[in-house]
């Protein structure tokens, strides 16, 4: 008796040349034609022959056109019309696809979304070259796929070595894949989290590495080293005196337009959207930043142009312009933001001034929010006689910064 399945061999396969249906059993048949060789699965369901198509013999071998078969035949046994499951599985891959982003491509629409809200444009530009430089290697790849292997595989070459960057991408590879779920890119936990997840698989950033501060200089030794600024030439050398002077960040000097100023009032008004808090400032000038800007406007005032202004024509000086004074100084082991810390320490050992006031002057938060409520005035009037005080100090011979200055505060 003839078998009613399995009755289709390798051999029989590759011999069979005549258009005509070669039946194996069970439902499942090769199909030859002048086009060629192809698997059918045929079945009958609700009273309808039906007829599926399974590939093409050149794709698959008789062995793996039974399984294909037997796996037809357990969605019938389910009740499921397995034509009406592929179509309907296949529907489902193309609406994925659709709604599948990459990493990449997330990456740039939470920049985009967001861009509006940070405080200044250089900072959407931070992020996309952060990306770039440490987690290209997950760019290309669907962000539902993104998993804890492979943040670990962006984070371990930069953790121990650079923990302040890697602690920076961690936290944007958290925030994009956050935003990815929110808008119906991917599911599940956050692999990139820090809290209950990372921080079992990689050392605290604390103790990586000690935080590196910015390079001050003494107090002490500033008088010294304003007398060497003074005798270098051009517009480098009065910014960053003038930021010495203001106790400024480097970056609200170097885009400071003339607008800003009142010399009248002797104020610099710093708005909101250069300050990294996002709050207006207010800054006392003293005598000599006054004479540095009289000498800038008498060369250089344009309307409401840069009061630094850049060698490239509408630019400000660079972001490395102070930097690179200070090497051809020979004092490359100074930062311009360090002259900030140099102020705070005098200010806290050499006068009576109360903290919050050299914390305003630095553009700092001060208290508590409650107290910062309740605390409406910006203590001008006692920065301006702080700033004085810092001014006069600065131009002191050296010898005499050993002087403690007993200066009123009231």
């Amino acid at each position: 008796m003839a078998p009613t399945t399995g009755r289709l061999t390798a051999l029989k396969v590759s011999r069979a040349k005549r258009p005509g249906m070669y039946a194996d059993g069970d439902g499942l048949y090769l199909q030859i034609t002048e086009g060629g060789a192809s698997w059918v699965y045929r079945y009958m369901l609700n009273g309808r022959a039906r007829e599926m198509g399974l590939g093409s013999l050149a794709l698959y071998g008789l062995s793996e056109a039974r399984a294909k078969a037997q796996d037809a035949r357990r969605l019938r046994h389910q009740g499921i019309d397995p034509i009406e499951h592929r179509r309907a599985a296949r529907a489902q891959a193309q609406i994925d696809a659709a709604k599948s982003k990459t990493f990449a491509e997330c990456a740039d629409a939470y920049i985009k979304v967001h861009r509006a809200g940070w405080r200044n444009g250089k900072h959407a530009a931070q992020w996309a070259a952060t990306l770039a430089t440490h987690a290209g290697a997950i760019g290309a790849l669907p962000v539902q796929a993104i998993d804890t292997t492979l943040v670990m595989k962006v984070l371990q070459p930069i953790w121990e070595k650079k923990p302040e960057t890697a602690s920076r991408v961690r936290g944007r590879i958290e925030r994009i894949l956050d935003w990815a779920k929110v808008s119906g890119y991917r599911a599940g936990e956050n692999p990139a989290r820090w809290r209950g997840h990372l921080d079992h698989l990689l050392a605290a950033r604390s103790r990586v590495r000690k935080v590196k501060h910015f390079a001050a200089l003494p107090y002490a030794e500033l008088a010294g080293f304003l007398a060497a600024l003074r005798e270098q030439q051009g517009i480098v050398a009065r910014a960053l005196e003038f930021t010495i002077l203001t106790a400024a960040r480097s970056g609200e000097t170097r885009g400071a337009r003339w607008s800003e100023f009142d010399l009248l009032d002797k104020t610099w008004t710093v708005p909101a959207e250069r300050m990294k808090a996002n709050r207006e400032h207010r800054a006392p000038l003293p005598a000599r930043a006054l004479t540095i800007l009289q000498e800038m406007q008498a060369h250089h005032h344009c309307d409401d142009g840069f009061v630094f202004p850049g060698g490239k024509q509408d630019k400000p000086l660079s972001d490395m312009a102070f930097s690179m004074l200070l090497r051809r100084m020979g004092r490359g082991d100074l930062t311009a933001h360090g002259f900030r810390s140099s102020f705070r320490d005098w200010a806290a050992e050499q006068t009576n001034f109360p903290s919050e006031v050299a914390e305003m002057a630095l553009a700092h938060a001060v208290g508590s929010k409650v107290e910062a409520a309740y605390r409406r005035g910006d203590l001008f009037e006692k920065r301006r006689r702080l700033m004085d005080a810092w001014a006069a100090f600065l131009a002191k011979a050296p010898v005499d910064h050993g002087k403690v200055f007993a200066l009123r505060s009231g």
